[in-house]
């Protein structure tokens, strides 16, 4: 057995270092840190006597634009069993700190900073400051001690020699794209293979959330909810707007879908008595570049849909009937007011998906200007994801202006699928081991929840869902391809109960983000290492 006299990351104050060495490096996403934090951690890996003599399984996954995720294969030599610990690395920006930005990946000093101003915090920041029992970072609760955790599994399976596969995966890109978790599940799915591994379960360490400023319950989740972005083009007939009947604008038409679409009950789902969020508008703007007197006739609109079992056929047969509705009315009206100002009016607004558009623009100009047209926004460097899809429809509708008025639905990147574990029976049994550990030596009782409402990276993997569930998606989503993919069938290949136990802690991405201490360095750690154990005793 490997010598186990010093470690690295075993003991509390030991975590406590390693968080506060992991929060000092500034992963930001979209930043430098964010390439450079998986080589910090490859050779944080190094320092453990298994990876200097095992070089060759520490991986780095090229996920894109210089980023790569890092994994790390402690490998048994007598079983496949195999569990995967997934986490994230970068963390959101530090805007709202104000003059203390410049110390938000400081632990120390930030936390102290912070306790000299507890006056002009709310009543329960101020009593979480004055009890000494949280810290405060950038990424400390999102998500760096989970990874922290992981890192501290890894060493102790290396040093006690455990009879079962580690595999610890940390991407960047979550809090964008998901850039990383998606190029992870390829490598993830080709070593499986590879190794013939048996996938026992897979472990993220998103935080626990407190359900409001006063929740103090610990919670474990079975699951994680599903995203979807059903969006609009609103493509109108562009007039001088001293004759405004002339023309149709595009706000006019989007002001009727996005008043249907928030909150909407039609997208609401329930499971396990827990239920979706409503529908909201994350995004809404004019793509008209000059201020002039000329109408706008293009704008788009970017809606959050929230789901458990739906695939994204079936949200966006939902989200075209509530356009449909939405769009009737909208001329209807139009029609009223062409009817009292005695003005001739346009034809009936066209509601069609993008596969509608796109097979009409190949119809008619053939699949090289189809094509010339979709590459060239695919190599506009200047457009991030979204933009790209925004791009697409509105050039393609540009080819197209005889169907206008229309309204063209799509779907716009990130697509997260719904993940849930909750009726696996093994699963079920270690959640209940898990809940008596936390009962009978912490005093802690941990909730279980069926849903992470944060969403987390553990979407894309245990994929259950049809090929004609996402099929729909391939079709209505303008960058699919090159840009953006998903890789459903690598996810269905990572088919394994799914599990997020992590740390407590309070306002992740805001300038008060802190960690409870004692979740952090006593309870969790405690709680992992006897649930990874518990496959191999």
């Amino acid at each position: 057995m490997t010598d186990n006299s010093h470690t690295n990351w075993q003991t509390p104050e030991e975590l406590q270092t390693l968080i506060t060495q992991l929060v000092s490096f500034d992963s930001r996403s979209g930043t430098s840190g964010e390439v450079g934090f998986p080589h910090f951690i490859k050779d944080k890996l190094l320092t453990l006597p298994y990876f200097k003599t095992h070089q060759e399984r520490l991986y780095l996954v090229d996920s894109d634009e210089d980023r790569h995720a890092l994994a790390a294969h402690y490998k048994a030599d007598d079983t496949k069993d195999t569990v995967i610990l997934i986490s994230h690395f970068d963390v959101v920006h530090t805007k709202e700190f104000g003059d203390l930005e410049e110390i938000a990946f400081d632990v120390e000093k930030l936390t102290e900073a912070i306790a000299e101003r507890k006056e002009s915090f709310n009543a329960t920041i101020k009593s979480d400051i004055e009890s000494d029992d949280y810290i405060f970072g950038r990424g400390i609760m999102d998500m760096k001690m989970g990874l922290a955790l992981h890192m501290s599994l890894l060493e102790l399976a290396s040093i006690e020699e455990w009879p079962l596969n580690i595999i610890l995966v940390t991407v960047p890109d979550e809090e964008v794209n998901s850039d990383g978790m998606r190029a992870a599940v390829k490598f993830l799915s080709e070593l499986k293979n590879s190794e013939e591994l048996d996938l026992k379960l897979i472990l993220n360490s998103e935080p626990s959330f407190s359900q409001s400023p006063q929740d103090t319950n610990y919670y474990i989740y079975s699951g994680s909810i599903g995203k979807i972005m059903p969006s609009a083009l609103f493509y109108g007939v562009g007039t001088h707007a001293g004759e405004p009947l002339q023309g149709m604008t595009s706000h006019f038409m989007n002001s009727y879908l996005t008043k249907e679409m928030e909150f909407n009950a039609d997208f609401y789902e329930e499971k396990f008595g827990e239920s979706t969020p409503p529908p909201v508008c994350l995004q809404q703007n004019d793509m008209k570049k000059d201020y002039s007197t000329q109408t706008s006739h293009h704008s788009y609109a970017l809606y959050n849909v929230f789901t458990l079992e739906r695939s994204p056929s079936q949200v966006m047969d939902i989200y075209r009937n509530v356009a449909e509705r939405a769009m009737n009315e909208c001329y209807s009206d139009y029609i009223e007011l062409c009817k009292r100002l005695n003005t001739t009016p346009l034809n009936k607004i066209n509601t069609i998906t993008f596969n509608d558009l796109a097979l009409h623009v190949i119809n008619k100009h053939g699949q090289d200007r189809y094509d010339l047209i979709t590459d060239s926004v695919f190599n506009d460097s200047t457009l991030n994801i979204r933009e790209k899809a925004i791009k697409i429809v509105d050039r393609l509708m540009d080819a197209a202006k005889e169907l206008a008025p229309a309204t063209v639905l799509f779907l716009a990147p990130s697509y997260y699928p719904a993940v849930n574990a909750s009726d696996d029976p093994v699963l079920q049994q270690k959640i209940k081991y898990i809940q008596e550990i936390f009962k009978a030596e912490h005093d802690v009782d941990a909730k279980q929840v069926h849903y992470f409402n944060g969403i987390s990276d553990l979407s894309y993997v245990n994929y259950t869902g049809s090929e004609d569930g996402w099929l729909s998606f391939k079709e209505n989503l303008p960058v699919w391809g090159e840009p953006y993919t998903i890789p459903f069938k690598e996810m269905q290949n990572l088919k394994a109960p799914v599990l997020n136990v992590g740390p407590y802690g309070k306002d992740a991405h805001k300038m008060t983000e802190r960690l409870h201490k004692d979740s952090a360095f006593i309870y969790t750690p405690d709680i992992l290492r006897k649930l990874i154990k518990s496959f191999i005793e």
